[in-house]
Formats: structure tokens, sequence, C-alpha cells
């Protein structure tokens, strides 16, 4: 059972050793991430030249729940589009908030642009930094 939904950015921010990693360190074993997000880390780390055996080994010990991305959890990440938009969120961000509405979870985060939306999205949304 998960009991927070983690952004990319606030894996990152563990795996990165940046701060807040700390936290995000602390609920790991009870966090959830979508699918798509979790692309997100895969991606950043190839990106930066990181062999991929190097990153699935990196990631695959971590007591994390990777939640698919179903057409329903894509429908409400699409419909959030509107409520996002102004704040520059990406489709990944809205992903991660869609997967937080549906399970009723806070979204942990550390990108700042998500405190402008924090009242609209029906989710809480939490700043790791």
């Amino acid at each position: 059972m998960s009991d927070i939904v983690l952004d990319a950015s606030a894996l990152l921010a563990l795996l990165k050793d940046e701060p807040g990693g700390d936290k995000v360190a602390q609920g790991l074993s009870a966090s959830c991430i979508s699918a798509v997000n979790y692309a997100e880390v895969v991606s950043y780390f190839i990106h930066a030249g990181m062999p991929a055996s190097a990153v699935d080994a990196m990631l695959s010990p971590l007591p994390i729940t990777i939640v698919a991305a179903n057409a329903d959890l894509a429908t409400l990440a699409g419909r959030l589009r509107a409520t996002t938009a102004e704040a520059g969120l990406s489709l990944g961000d809205r992903f991660c908030i869609a997967l937080a509405v549906r399970e009723g979870l806070p979204a942990w985060t550390a990108d700042r642009q998500w405190r402008a939306i924090s009242g609209q999205v029906g989710a809480e949304i939490v700043l790791i930094r």
C-alpha cells in the first residue's frame, strides 16, 4: 500500500543526492510512481550517458511501486491540462498529479512551479525542498 506519489523530480533528488532527497528516502518504501514518471527518471540517466545496465541496477532495488499508465490515468492526466498549463507543467507532471488524485494520495515534487496549482488539482502537493 502506497502513502505517497513521487514525481520524477522527487526521485531524481534522492538519486542525485540533492536537497530534499533525504525526505524522499524516508518515504520511499511507502511510495509509488507512474510508469511515465519512472520513464522520465530512466531517460534522465540515459541522456546523461549512464549505461542502461547501470540505470537498471540503480533503480531495480528501490522499494517503489510502479503504476501502469492505463487509459483511465491518461484521461485524468489529459483533463488536468487546462488547470496546469499556465504553471508550465509537463505531461509527466500531469501523470503524477493524476495518479495522486485517483489514489487520494499526496504528490511529492521538487518542482516549485507546482505551488501555483496546489489548490486547484484535487490532490495535496508536497514540495520536498
